[in-house]
């Protein structure tokens, strides 16, 4: 098992590059994205900048503003914004300090893929139905299965592990 720490006591004393009053500390990074809390100080700001990477930028704490493109929002805890790949893009605060987390995704977004979690069926190219992709798909149904060793009729965890109900 594997724990990355961030949060207070584990940013990095300076921000990432191209900010203003913004500290930060990387969770995770490889060849298929990154993930990277950032801090927001009053009046902090992530200067306007375009990325070759599609990017979520997760709104955990405090509130601030967006930019992309020409459009401005105020954003707030429990808001998440796309900052879309080769378009220009920043965030700041003002009054307020503000977290959020950047999971940035490797290369534009797959707009394929996007058709998927918003609920929508993916159309399939013609000439794939023979092979076993023509057949609508049907909402599954069950249950989640316990850890492996625990007897399928055992107690639920809370009930023996003193977890909150």
């Amino acid at each position: 098992m594997e724990i990355r720490r961030f949060g207070v006591g584990n940013r990095r004393p300076d921000g990432p590059r191209g900010t203003v009053g913004v500290r930060g500390q990387p969770i995770h990074a490889d060849a298929r994205g990154a993930v990277s809390e950032l801090a927001f100080a009053r009046n902090a700001r992530v200067e306007p900048h375009s990325n070759p990477n599609t990017t979520w930028f997760i709104v955990i704490e405090g509130g601030g503003w967006v930019q992309v493109a020409d459009e401005r929002m105020r954003v707030a805890p429990g808001e998440a914004v796309c900052w879309p790949a080769g378009v220009v893009h920043s965030a700041w605060t003002e009054l307020s300090e503000m977290r959020a987390f950047a999971v940035e995704f490797a290369g534009a977004d797959d707009a394929a893929l996007r058709k998927i979690f918003d609920g929508r069926a993916l159309v399939l190219p013609s000439g794939l139905e023979g092979a076993g992709h023509g057949a609508p798909v049907m909402p599954g149904e069950g249950t989640l299965a316990g850890p492996l060793d625990r007897p399928l009729d055992a107690p639920p965890l809370h009930a023996i592990e003193g977890e909150p109900e």
